[in-house]
C-alpha cells in the first residue's frame, strides 16, 4: 500500500494525491512480488503519464500495462502467478476516481454512513474464495471504475480481503472514532484487533493490511483537464508597431486573422526575439476557441522535436492571454523551392523525412496537427525543415473526433487534406497521414497526386475519382519502393493505409537506401546477356549437385 501526494503545485493541479493497496494471492515467494510491483508501478507510471491524458486514460492504460507484464510473468515462475488485487482512488480538485481490480476493499465513513465502494471480485471454488478479474489473470482486463464527489472530512479506508472473517464495520467505524485525531493509530488499532480474532480462530494475520486516508481540505472550484481550464487572463487589443505588452516590445506584424494575430516582439530585459501569439478580439466571446488557444500553447509547450516549432515559457508573469514561440529564420517551404530549383532528389527526400518525423512528434503525444501543407512548412537558413502552426491541432480521442473534424473545417480545407474531412467522415492519425504523404509527393515530383481535388468531393461515391497518379511516371528517379509506399499512404478509403505513421516513415527509410544502393542501369542488350548469364550459373550449379548424388549412389550401390 502507498499514498503519494506530489510536492510540485503543477503537478498536484494536474494529477492530484493517489492512494493504492494491492494483495497478492499466492504463497510462492517470488508471487507475491506482484503487489509490491504493481504499487510501485502504478504510482511511478501514472505520474510519468504525458499531461494531455486525463485520469481515467492515464490510470487504464497503466493498469493494462501492468497487467500485461504480470500476465506475462506468470510464465517464468512455478507454484504460483504473478496475481495481484489493486484498487487505486486518485484525489484531484473536488473529485475522486477509483480504479479497481480483484477482491481488495475500500470503504469511505462519511458522518454516520460507512460504505463500500469496491466489489468483491471473487469466484467460490470447493469452498475457497478466490478473486478473479485481477491483475495478471487474464491477458485482457475488465477495470471498475468509478467517479466520486469529495466532502470534507471524508474518510477512506483501505484494506485486504482477509479482514472478512475477523471485523466488522462497526469495529472499523469504531476505532476510527476512537482514534479520529491519529489515524496511524487508528490503523495500528485495527491490525491489533483483526490480528487477535485471527490468532483466535487458529490463523495468521500476514495478510492484513490497513490504509487510511481523510480529505482535510478543498478548493474552491473543480479542476478539469488542461485544455478545459478556463484562463482568465484578458485578450489585448489589437497591437501595432512600438506597442509594449507585459515587456515585450512589437517589432513586426507576422499575420492577422480572425483568430489570432502574430507578432514579431523583442523582450525589452534580455534583447531576445520572438513571435508572440494573440487570439484574435473576435475571440473574446466565444469561449470554445478560446479553449483550444490554450490548447495550443499546451501542445507547443510538450512537444520536443527540432522539427516543430518551439514554444518558450514566458520570462515573466503575464497579465494578458498570449504565448511566445522561437523565431525562425527561413521562408515557407514553396518559396525555398522556387529560390532553388536545382534541390536534387536526395535533398528532398531528406525534407520529407524530417517532416515526417514532425508528424510523428504530434502523434507521440496524441495530438493530430490536420494541417500539414506547404505554407505551414519552414526552412530555415541551415536548411533544416521545421512545421509550425497549432491553429488546427487536436487531441486524439479513442471514440469521438467529430470536434477534431469542426476544427479542421473550420480553418479551411486545401488539396492536401484527407478526403474524409470534406466528407465529414471519422478522422484519425491516418488523416494526417494522408495529408503528410500529398505534401511529400508534391515535394518529390512538384505535382498533386490526383486530377480531382480530394477537398472538393461531397459524397462518399465519389471517392472513386481519386485515382492515383504514379509519382515514377512524372519523376523517373523516383525508386519503385517509395512510389508504392506513397500511393498506399494516399489511399482513398483511410482503412487502406498504413496501419501506424511509423510504417511509413520506415518505407521512406527503406526508399532512400534502395535509392542511394541501387545499381547502375543497362541497356536492355546488356540486361538480357546478364539474364542468361544468371541462369546458366543457375544450371551448372543444379548440374554439380546431381553428379554429387549420383556418385553416393553408386558408392552405396557398390558397398552393399
Amino acid at each position: 500500500m502507498s499514498v503519494q501526494i506530489p510536492d510540485e503545485p503543477q503537478q498536484l493541479a494536474l494529477r492530484g494525491a493517489c492512494a493504492v493497496i494491492a494483495d497478492s494471492t499466492w504463497r510462492n515467494a517470488i508471487a507475491r512480488q506482484a503487489s509490491d510491483i504493481s504499487v510501485r508501478g502504478f504510482l511511478a507510471d501514472f505520474y510519468s503519464t504525458p499531461e494531455h491524458w486525463d485520469l481515467k486514460t492515464s490510470a487504464t492504460r497503466v493498469l493494462r500495462a501492468l497487467n500485461g507484464w504480470c500476465y506475462s510473468q506468470s510464465r517464468y515462475v512455478v507454484g504460483g502467478s504473478y496475481i495481484s488485487s489493486l484498487s487505486a482512488m486518485v484525489f484531484r480538485g473536488r473529485d475522486s476516481a477509483l480504479f479497481h481490480m480483484g477482491d481488495t476493499l475500500v470503504f469511505r465513513l462519511r458522518g454516520a454512513e460507512f460504505e463500500q465502494l469496491t466489489r468483491d471480485h471473487v469466484t467460490d471454488l470447493g469452498g475457497y474464495r478466490y478473486p478473479s478479474r485481477a491483475l495478471g489473470m487474464d491477458n485482457n482486463i475488465d477495470i471498475d471504475f468509478v467517479t466520486l464527489p469529495l466532502k470534507q472530512g471524508d474518510i477512506f479506508l483501505f484494506t485486504t480481503q482477509a479482514v472478512r472473517g475477523t471485523l466488522m464495520p462497526s469495529d472499523f467505524v469504531q476505532s476510527i472514532r476512537q482514534y479520529g485525531d491519529d489515524l496511524d493509530a487508528a490503523c495500528e488499532r485495527l491490525a491489533s484487533m483483526a490480528s487477535e480474532r485471527a490468532g483466535e480462530r487458529g490463523y495468521g494475520a500476514e495478510a492484513f493490511c490497513f490504509q487510511l486516508v481523510r480529505v482535510e481540505s478543498l478548493p474552491a472550484e473543480s479542476l478539469g483537464p488542461p485544455s478545459e481550464v478556463s484562463d482568465q487572463l484578458p485578450i489585448p487589443a489589437e497591437l501595432s508597431v512600438g506597442d509594449r505588452l507585459d515587456g515585450f516590445v512589437v517589432e513586426s506584424l507576422i499575420a492577422r486573422s480572425a483568430r489570432a494575430c502574430l507578432y514579431g516582439v523583442r523582450d525589452d530585459v534580455s534583447s531576445q526575439r520572438l513571435v508572440m501569439k494573440v487570439p484574435g478580439p473576435a475571440m473574446s466571446l466565444r469561449n470554445p476557441c478560446l479553449e483550444h488557444f490554450l490548447l495550443q500553447q499546451w501542445v507547443g509547450e510538450r512537444i520536443r522535436s527540432p522539427y516543430v516549432v518551439k514554444v518558450v515559457p514566458p520570462p515573466r508573469p503575464r497579465r494578458y492571454l498570449y504565448y511566445l514561440m522561437q523565431p525562425i529564420e527561413g521562408e515557407p517551404l514553396e518559396r525555398w523551392l522556387e529560390k532553388h530549383p536545382g534541390a536534387g532528389f536526395e535533398q528532398r527526400l531528406d525534407m520529407a523525412r524530417q517532416l515526417a518525423r514532425a508528424v510523428h512528434a504530434h502523434h507521440r503525444r496524441d495530438v493530430l496537427h490536420q494541417a500539414i501543407r506547404p505554407d505551414n512548412i519552414m526552412i530555415d537558413r541551415h536548411e533544416q525543415l521545421v512545421l509550425i502552426d497549432f491553429g488546427a491541432c487536436a487531441r486524439r480521442l479513442d471514440d469521438d473526433n467529430d470536434a477534431a473534424l469542426a476544427l479542421a473545417r473550420e480553418a479551411g480545407l486545401t488539396p492536401f487534406s484527407a478526403p474524409e474531412y470534406a466528407l465529414g467522415l471519422g478522422v484519425s492519425r491516418r488523416s494526417d497521414q494522408f495529408s503528410l504523404a500529398a505534401v511529400i509527393y508534391w515535394l518529390l515530383t512538384e505535382r498533386m497526386p490526383f486530377e480531382t481535388s480530394p477537398d472538393s468531393l461531397r459524397d462518399e461515391p465519389s471517392l472513386a475519382r481519386l485515382v492515383y497518379r504514379s509519382a515514377r511516371e512524372v519523376n523517373p528517379r523516383m525508386p519503385r519502393a517509395l512510389d508504392n509506399a506513397l500511393e498506399r499512404a494516399l489511399a482513398p478509403q483511410r482503412a487502406l493505409r498504413f496501419r501506424r505513421l511509423s510504417e511509413f516513415i520506415y518505407a521512406l527509410r527503406y526508399s532512400q537506401t534502395e535509392q542511394g544502393e541501387s545499381a547502375p542501369e543497362f541497356s536492355v542488350a546488356e540486361q538480357s546477356d546478364r539474364e542468361a548469364q544468371r541462369r546458366h550459373r543457375a544450371l551448372r550449379l543444379w548440374q554439380g549437385v546431381a553428379a554429387a548424388l549420383l556418385a553416393v549412389l553408386v558408392v552405396v550401390l557398390a558397398l552393399g
